[in-house]
């Protein structure tokens, strides 16, 4: 089980595309995570049917993952898509939480519209 922190919760949010073979492999490791990690907000993001959502970001490869606490993104890039690589960034978090990442305003933008979803 991963440890609590008193930090603010964690938005995991996969930015993926139902026509996409590897996201809809994807999606039930995505969902067993998140049943790991209570303590985080998982969304699953189809961009397309979400396209006003996500605009103006721009997703080429899937699944990307977008990982933003409260005061911004802490990761945001394609993942590969295997449980263990999605558990080792999480407990990375968990762990020893960054500072916000570097991202563009667009990313920042996206992550806010995302929490407050």
């Amino acid at each position: 089980m991963p440890p609590q922190t008193s930090h603010s919760p964690l938005l995991v949010a996969c930015l993926c595309a139902q026509w996409c073979g590897s996201c809809r492999e994807y999606r039930s490791t995505f969902q067993q995570v998140a049943e790991a990690f209570p303590q985080m907000r998982f969304v699953w993001v189809d961009i397309e049917d979400e396209a006003d959502l996500v605009d103006p970001v721009e997703v080429e490869n899937f699944p990307t993952l977008l990982v933003a606490a409260e005061d911004g993104p802490r990761f945001f890039g394609p993942l590969t898509p295997h449980k263990e690589t999605l558990l080792r960034l999480l407990r990375a978090q968990t762990e020893a939480p960054t500072a916000p990442a570097p991202a563009d305003a667009e990313v920042h933008a996206l992550a806010q519209r995302i929490w407050r979803r």
